[in-house]
């Protein structure tokens, strides 16, 4: 197992130092899982929630979440993004989730990319939650991460 780098010498909390790496293009796709109820399904394919758009939102949510990533979670560095995708695919028993996060700089965005999935997911329940208490947020995970070298 690789250490943790997070922590200093110490053995106390730390932000990694990433002064002396170069910055090279990166990428990361997570995704996650909506559980819900199929009617539940049916109104948010047919725009029928009463809150709006949930699809748009949920979107738009993670977009917004990717780029404040740093101030959500306390050691990430704060990172200029290049680009953000949220994709949200309707499925039977709920909506498929998906975030591609991609800059130049010099740590990952692997961070960005699930906070994207986890706040669009939050935000679908948010909208929904009025007429689905059963719904299920899971299985968000790091699909793949890249570096150029």
């Amino acid at each position: 197992m690789n250490e943790l780098s997070h922590v200093n010498t110490e053995g106390e909390a730390s932000m990694v130092d990433v002064t002396d790496k170069p910055k090279v293009s990166r990428e990361a796709t997570a995704s996650g899982f909506i559980e819900m109820q199929a009617e539940t399904v049916e109104l948010v394919n047919h725009n029928g929630i009463k809150k709006g758009d949930v699809l748009t939102v949920a979107k738009i949510a993670g977009i917004a979440a990717a780029k404040k990533t740093s101030d959500l979670i306390p050691l990430c560095h704060t990172l200029s993004l290049s680009h953000v995708s949220v994709d949200c695919v309707i499925k039977k028993n709920g909506i498929l989730l998906s975030s591609t996060v991609k800059s130049s700089g010099k740590t990952g965005v692997e961070m960005e990319a699930l906070c994207a999935v986890s706040i669009a997911a939050l935000t679908l329940y948010d909208m929904c939650k009025a007429v689905d208490k059963t719904m299920v947020i899971g299985n968000v995970v790091l699909e793949s991460k890249k570096k150029d070298k």
